[in-house]
């Protein structure tokens, strides 16, 4: 098949501090979350001036991945459109049609299955292309990359990095935890063809990290960013709780790795650089926070890759064993429960 662009699908974030509360309404539309709920969030966002970094981070992926096509002699223009804020999808969309692209390639900066981290940039797809009306050009979604080398080693480096900051004469109690976006326990159970898609993608990536960045020390898998009603089971444990329990187990020292993320966007600053450091200061833990890929030459050159695999029909580039497609099967994720996500 033949494709004549490139679109990068992510999240979106305000920009200022008049845009916090108008993209927060955009995140929880048709949830019936009260503005009460939504003022606590925005202090997080005012917190750093009204203002997510994730865009420019969107801004700085585009720029890299669109070098890294002309270095390879990928000709294909470029763009990005955002579910809940500015550029939004739909007008993207609009923008491609009116330059003349009728087949798109769509990369979103989430590696895993699940509602929100896959089945719903689908969602935004069909929404948008709707809204633009006749000659809008299709859109493909690049597949899920949890076990790609090029997502897997970046985070394996940063974790090495963190390490080296700590003690080394603290090792044997040293752990790494990694984190991820909880969800509701119900939507977990959903996630896939089968279930269990987004949890046993993570624990699968929380592996190959691991092996990587090191392997002589334990590890766990846990959680961050609930924002659901607290009468609805979400996936645990937090980790803010389970540096408690480390702590009490005789840990001294955690190197927390954001593997859920593609960068360091604000929930990731927040609830880590802010929150879990608080909490394993106040617990008398040695703390190190591993990056995230962001602009990683090789998290770069893995959106190239993916791109090629599409438009030559080649291999997927893989190191787990969990079964991928370049689309999704119609089963996958349904959409009746939603998380809160603020980002």
């Amino acid at each position: 098949m033949a494709y004549d662009a490139f679109v990068l699908l992510s999240f979106g974030g305000p920009e200022k501090p008049d845009d916090v509360m108008p993209f927060l309404r955009n995140v929880v539309r048709g949830r019936g979350v009260p503005d009460e709920r939504l003022a606590e969030v925005r202090e997080h966002y005012m917190h750093f001036g009204g203002v997510s970094p994730i865009n420019q981070q969107c801004r700085d992926l585009l720029a890299a991945v669109e070098g890294e096509f002309a270095t390879h002699g990928i000709g294909l223009p470029a763009y990005w459109g955002n579910r809940n804020w500015h550029p939004m999808l739909a007008d993207t969309v609009a923008r491609m049609r009116d330059d003349g692209v009728e087949h798109a390639l769509g990369f979103a900066t989430s590696a895993y299955g699940g509602y929100s981290s896959c089945r719903q940039y689908w969602e935004d797809i069909a929404a948008a292309r709707k809204a633009v009306g006749p000659k809008a050009p299709v859109i493909s979604k690049l597949r899920q990359f949890h076990d790609h080398p090029g997502f897997v080693d970046p985070h394996a480096e940063a974790v090495g990095a963190a390490l080296r900051t700590l003690d080394p004469a603290r090792r044997a109690t040293t752990r790494v935890v990694y984190t991820a976006h909880s969800i509701p326990t119900g939507m977990a159970r959903n996630a896939g063809p089968e279930g269990g898609r987004y949890t046993a993608q993570l624990e699968e990536t929380a592996r190959l990290v691991q092996a990587r960045a090191a392997a002589d020390l334990g590890h766990d898998l846990v959680w961050q960013s609930r924002s659901g009603p607290p009468q609805v089971p979400w996936l645990e444990p937090d980790v803010n709780d389970h540096l408690a329990a480390l702590a009490d187990k005789g840990i001294t020292d955690v190197v927390v790795s954001p593997i859920g993320f593609v960068s360091d966007h604000l929930e990731v600053i927040w609830d880590l650089d802010n929150e879990a450091k608080e909490t394993a200061a106040r617990l008398g833990l040695g703390y190190a926070r591993a990056a995230t890929p962001g602009v990683h030459p090789r998290f770069v050159a893995m959106v190239r890759e993916l791109v090629q695999e599409r438009l030559s029909d080649q291999p997927h580039t893989k190191l787990g064993t969990l079964p991928t497609w370049d689309v999704c099967p119609t089963n996958c994720c349904p959409p009746a429960k939603r998380p809160g996500a603020a980002e």
